[in-house]
């Protein structure tokens, strides 16, 4: 087995790892609400933007994965945190977002936040929804044609929600 997986917070030499793994799903368009045209700039400033914090999970030299953790929203709600996941294409189905959940529920307990919740999953993102569910996360909320697929048209997005206490 190759070398194992590790999971570290990103900094500024990862940028050129970060908008590889993030540029073909933000183009895609199938599943961030991210303009498909962002620039690699852009899309890195985006992911690593103040009030987040990022991760990169890396094997041997290879960036596979990144995550980001923030505070869903200020104030009242600042308890709950939300998280953005990015697996690079052919690292799929290798358990790299699992780890990166598993790693992203540690590091939200750790940050003192008391749920996660995901605001606008994109339902036909079946393998997410399925990651997400298998955690013990549900779906509290559905927004009806909320997103514009490029393939399926208008599809519904989820919130999906967990307790971490």
């Amino acid at each position: 087995m190759s070398a194992t997986l590790v999971i570290r917070q990103a900094g500024a030499a990862d940028a050129s790892a970060l908008s590889q793994l993030l540029l073909p799903v933000f183009r895609a368009g199938d599943t961030y609400t991210v303009d498909p045209d962002i620039t690699a700039a852009d899309a890195v400033a985006y992911w690593t933007a103040p009030g987040k914090t990022t991760f990169v999970a890396e094997r041997g030299s290879q960036t596979l994965g990144t995550y980001y953790v923030r505070a869903n929203q200020g104030g009242g709600g600042d308890h709950v945190c939300n998280c953005g996941y990015i697996t690079a294409s052919d690292a799929r189905g290798q358990g790299i977002a699992r780890a990166m959940l598993s790693h992203s529920l540690d590091q939200a307990r750790a940050m003192g936040f008391r749920a996660m919740q995901y605001n606008f999953v994109v339902a036909t993102n079946t393998r997410a929804v399925a990651t997400w569910e298998k955690a013990g996360f549900d779906i509290v909320g559905r927004l009806p044609d909320a997103f514009h697929h490029p393939a399926d048209g208008y599809v519904d997005a989820l919130v999906m929600y967990r307790s971490l206490v």
